[in-house]
């Protein structure tokens, strides 16, 4: 459990993505209980929410990975945090699909 809270801190810390994704996690969450009409609605909502986290938190990791082989240029460690980015890009549009189709369907 230690881990997990060192994990989250160094985060907070040294990645200003995951600071966003947390404040905006937190702004959000309480929208999330207004917006929904039923609990499913409500899980989705924060569940995208924490899976952006999750995913934020493993580019972390895989960044932090490479950078510790080194700074020079390595085209598989590259690859690796191309691929990161890329799933923390998809985390925030399933995010903003799930987030847009539910606005969608309960305002209009």
């Amino acid at each position: 459990m230690i881990n997990y809270f060192k994990g989250v801190r160094d985060s907070l810390k040294n990645e200003e993505a995951f600071r966003v994704e947390i404040i905006l996690s937190l702004l959000l969450t309480p929208v999330a209980f207004w917006l929904a009409t039923n609990y499913l609605q409500l899980i989705l909502l924060i569940g995208t929410l924490i899976v952006v986290l999750i995913v934020e938190l493993l580019n972390t990791g895989i960044e932090a990975a490479g950078d510790r082989v080194g700074f020079e240029f390595i085209e598989l460690s590259g690859r690796a945090k191309d691929a990161g980015s890329a799933a923390v890009l998809l985390s925030l549009v399933l995010a903003g699909v799930i987030w847009g189709t539910i606005i969608w369907q309960n305002l209009f």
